[in-house]
């Protein structure tokens, strides 16, 4: 397994969004690599290590967002639970959508949480907070390596 601190894909197309989990997770006291990518494709070559990426280990955890450009949450996460080399990757859909069909779909579709993105910062520390304490510290996450 690989050594030094876990790395989180966060796949956010809002760059505010995007700096908002950067300052959260520091309050919350996550110790990790954060890696950003604002699209479904992009997301893709990442956790595949193609492109840009080739030889980059797999994520310890994704967080996605599901309206994205492109290619959406939805599918990036189809996608990654459907292919053997990435399914144990865990993926935590964090969308504004309260909408009862997202949030069925994206447990159909094997996402390992879905989580309300709340509208205020606090919110947003205690759902990373929630993701640190069970996500990095206690569920054994998958190796890295392709």
């Amino acid at each position: 397994m690989s050594t030094g601190p876990p790395t989180i894909l966060l796949v956010e197309d809002n760059p505010d969004d995007a700096d908002l989990v950067r300052i959260a997770m520091d309050e919350a006291d996550i110790v990790a690599t954060l890696d950003v990518v604002q699209d479904g494709v992009e997301a893709l070559q990442y956790v595949r290590g193609e492109g840009a990426y080739a030889g980059v280990p797999h994520p310890h955890i994704v967080l996605l967002d599901l309206n994205l450009p492109g290619v959406d949450g939805r599918e990036v996460l189809q996608t990654i639970k459907s292919d053997p080399a990435l399914c144990t990757i865990p993926v935590v859909v964090m969308s504004t959508s309260v909408d009862d069909n997202d949030i069925d779909g994206t447990y159909r579709m094997h996402a390992n949480s879905f989580i309300s993105k709340p509208p205020d910062f606090d919110g947003l520390v205690r759902t990373l907070e929630a993701i640190r304490d069970f996500w990095l510290r206690t569920a054994q996450l998958p190796r890295t390596g392709h």
